[in-house]
């Protein structure tokens, strides 16, 4: 992307509830706030987005999930024959079309995936299953801290069936350790707490919890570095306190405040029951099917990089500088676009990938400022094309952590 070509989305008024973190985001340009807790992503933030979405696709693609779609635009029917009409406390977007159905914009997909799967999975054999999508969701759920609580939102949720439980459990873990990796590859500090299934219904559940110091969640965690042992409010052990010992290290508990960006359940038959979604055995029997679901807060994913690897000068998108979610991978840095400064820009931006590197070809722009947009961004990498070029044929390679080299023009593709 050429500069001249890139709008930057800045934000000088941000909403009275957003935090540090949020206002980074919009001083970045990456989000506009459009409403109580609506937020359009511009091309930058996308981006970023993007690759977030590009990193959980990949991880389910890998262990066997499926990808569909399931309509966010829902009638009635379904969430009665499941019992949950109703019964989101306020938080489910409902309404009336034309016909005067009644209708809602689904909070989930539960009852979406018995739907789609009713008539199409017939016997024992048909089973196990694992189906995702990443799409947005919908909850009429109180604004605050930003991206923390929205309106709509960006979630990749998947389902598992089966015929037995073993068969369940095992596909469980199998999402769990995909999770464990989608969160470390991100180098996102977290930690899993048990919880409870309230709406969800099922036997068990677990949520992620992005450990950070303005979150959504009051988080009790061990302070063991190889221990992701938590706890919040909403935990089956909610009295354990911090100065507590941990239960699983015998480490010291301490209080901070976590982002819950994943959550996993075991559903049981708690919705194939209700709406019939059942297989035949090998015996002639017929059984409910088994049934566990699966999500990840893509844009939580977003605020919990921010809130852990942000600095003075802006985002940084992981800790050791590889940029797997940065919006590009260098940043090409004349001291002034013109004459041969701007010719050896324009051929490494060729080189380089247009798709990868961010080219400052706007020439009322200074240096600090090339500078210190760069850094805003969090982009791993400043190729600047100066003096040491003109005296020595190399271009100065800067790192976002400050740490520089020269290299020829020809080994800088390779070296980013």
């Amino acid at each position: 992307m050429r500069r001249s070509e890139l709008t930057l989305f800045t934000s000088r008024e941000p909403g009275s509830q957003d935090n540090e973190t949020v206002r980074l985001a919009q001083r970045a340009g990456l989000i506009r706030q459009f409403g109580s807790g609506l937020y359009g992503f511009a091309p930058t933030g996308q981006r970023i987005r993007g690759r977030i979405i590009d990193h959980v696709d990949r991880e389910m693609r890998a262990i066997g999930a499926r990808e569909i779609s399931l309509p966010q635009l829902n009638y009635s029917g379904m969430w009665e024959e499941s019992g949950r009409w109703g019964e989101f406390g306020g938080e489910m977007f409902t309404f009336e079309n034309r016909d005067g159905k009644r209708m809602c914009l689904a909070p989930s997909h539960e009852e979406g995936i018995v739907r789609l799967l009713t008539g199409t999975i017939r016997s024992y054999e048909d089973l196990p299953g694992l189906y995702y999508q990443i799409s947005r969701k919908h909850r009429d759920d109180h604004a605050r801290s930003g991206l923390l609580r929205t309106k709509e939102f960006t979630m990749k949720d998947a389902y598992s069936v089966h015929a037995t439980v073993e068969s369940l459990d095992e596909q469980y873990e199998r999402v769990r350790e995909a999770y464990i990796r989608i969160f470390e590859d991100l180098d996102i500090e977290f930690v899993i707490a048990d919880a409870e299934n309230n709406l969800m219904g099922g036997s068990a559940s677990e949520e992620f919890l992005a450990v950070a110091e303005t979150g959504s969640a009051d988080l009790r965690r061990c302070s063991a570095d190889d221990c992701r042992f938590g706890v919040t409010d909403e935990s089956p052990q909610s009295g354990l306190e911090a100065g507590a010992e941990c239960p699983e290290c015998g480490g010291n508990l301490v209080a901070t405040e976590g982002v819950e960006i994943g959550h996993i359940f075991k559903l049981g038959t708690r919705y194939s029951e209700s709406m019939g979604l059942t297989v035949d055995l090998a015996d002639g029997s017929r059984q409910d099917v088994l049934m566990a679901s699966y999500g990840v807060g893509v844009d939580r994913l977003l605020y919990s990089l921010l809130e852990q690897h942000a600095d003075d000068d802006g985002c940084r998108w992981s800790a050791d500088g590889s940029g797997i979610v940065a919006p590009y991978a260098a940043a090409i840095i004349p001291l002034q676009y013109d004459d041969e400064l701007a010719a050896v820009a324009d051929y490494l931006y060729e080189d380089c990938g247009p798709d990868q590197t961010l080219l400052f070809d706007d020439p009322d722009q200074s240096i600090g400022e090339r500078f210190a947009e760069s850094d805003l961004l969090g982009i791993p990498y400043k190729i600047i094309v100066g003096n040491e070029f003109r005296e020595g044929g190399e271009v100065e390679l800067e790192s976002r952590d400050g740490d520089t080299e020269y290299v020829t023009v020809e080994k800088v593709p390779e070296r980013i």
